[in-house]
């Protein structure tokens, strides 16, 4: 494979929120009060060319505050101590219009906007009458990719895609109905972005799935979907929210465990 289509990739962190365990669970489990924060993500993709590619946008600190979440820096902060400046990005990849993956949309100047025609019909649809499932959404982040989408600046996907040579897209809905995760080539083989088909390890590791849920089955069918996007190899598989992702890859070196390398083997 060319260095083109080989990519490295790295799992920022910009946010966290304590919770207790039984809110990352649909069905009971052992220890409910158990602590199990939640982390917050950004993805950043880069290949031997300069090709720049970043996967979700995160939010800002003041729905963070509106949320009560805690920003521990802010997502253009937290990419430019990568070395990455957010107006030139070449491409971003906004897996799902929930509030955490797609609030910081206009910081991305210069990128085009990859999102599944599901997705965007999800949050501009009949779905979005009902409170319970409009519960993540933002409507300002919603009318931020109307709003890209008129200054001719994304491009739909229909279930499989390509980004770039080595970076594909792949619809797997559940979490949402236009959700998609991110297939990329790296030295040791095919990386899985998952963002919510997984929020933890543990949900598809116990059977037992994060509560925010479209559709079911698809969320279970996700599971198997991105384990076989991997080829079967597990640590090639990186959840959205899991602060074990933190232990479990290299370090950036100077990043203190706030931004490591999939790309790299697992540690241990």
């Amino acid at each position: 494979m060319t260095a083109a289509k080989l990519w490295e990739a790295y799992a920022i962190r910009y946010g966290r929120h304590e919770r207790p365990a039984q809110a990352n669970f649909l069905l009971p489990v052992a220890d409910p009060h158990e602590a199990m924060p939640l982390d917050y993500y950004v993805w950043l993709l880069r290949n031997a060319e300069g090709h720049e590619i970043v996967v979700d946008t995160g939010f800002d600190a003041a729905l963070a505050e509106k949320r009560g979440r805690t920003l521990s820096r802010s997502v253009a902060e937290g990419l430019r101590s990568m070395g990455c400046d957010p107006a030139k990005v070449q491409d971003v990849v906004v897996t799902h219009l929930h509030y955490d993956h797609a609030g910081s949309i206009d910081l991305f100047t210069g990128a085009r906007i990859h999102i599944q025609d599901r997705e965007m019909a999800f949050a501009t649809g009949r779905h979005m009458c009902a409170a319970c499932i409009r519960v993540p959404f933002e409507a300002d982040h919603v009318i931020s990719m109307v709003r890209a989408l008129y200054a001719d600046k994304v491009q739909f996907h229909d279930g499989d895609g390509e980004v770039a040579p080595g970076v594909t897209v792949h619809r797997v809905g559940g979490h949402s109905d236009g959700l998609q995760v991110v297939r990329v080539q790296t030295a040791r083989g095919p990386v899985v972005i998952a963002s919510d088909a997984l929020h933890f390890y543990a949900n598809p590791g116990t059977g037992n799935p994060f509560p925010i849920i479209f559709d079911l089955g698809a969320m279970t069918q996700g599971w198997r979907a991105v384990k076989r996007l991997a080829e079967g190899d597990e640590s090639r598989v990186i959840p959205g929210h899991d602060p074990d992702v933190r232990r479990r890859f290299p370090s950036v070196a100077g990043h203190d465990g706030e931004a490591v390398a999939l790309h790299l083997p697992p540690i241990g």
